[in-house]
């Protein structure tokens, strides 16, 4: 299995969700993608884009300043 990384922070809503999702295209099922995020609009985003994709949120971690997710491709 592969782990890719993306740093989106200093993108606002729906970019992060577009980059990640463009990012998870080419990996395999299973491999995952951890998501840095600075919008406060992702703790919406990420989740639902998740759900609606068939992707596991393995992992949602924060401070003051950046979120990180990290989600394996379903």
């Amino acid at each position: 299995m592969s782990h890719s990384e993306l740093d989106a922070t200093g993108l606002k809503c729906p970019l992060p969700v577009l980059k990640a999702r463009k990012r998870l295209q080419p990996l395999a099922s299973g491999d995952s993608l951890t998501v840095l995020t600075d919008d406060p609009a992702a703790i919406i985003d990420i989740p639902h884009f998740c759900h609606e994709a068939g992707h596991e949120l393995v992992e949602a971690a924060s401070t003051d300043t950046v979120a990180r997710w990290v989600i394996r491709k379903g």
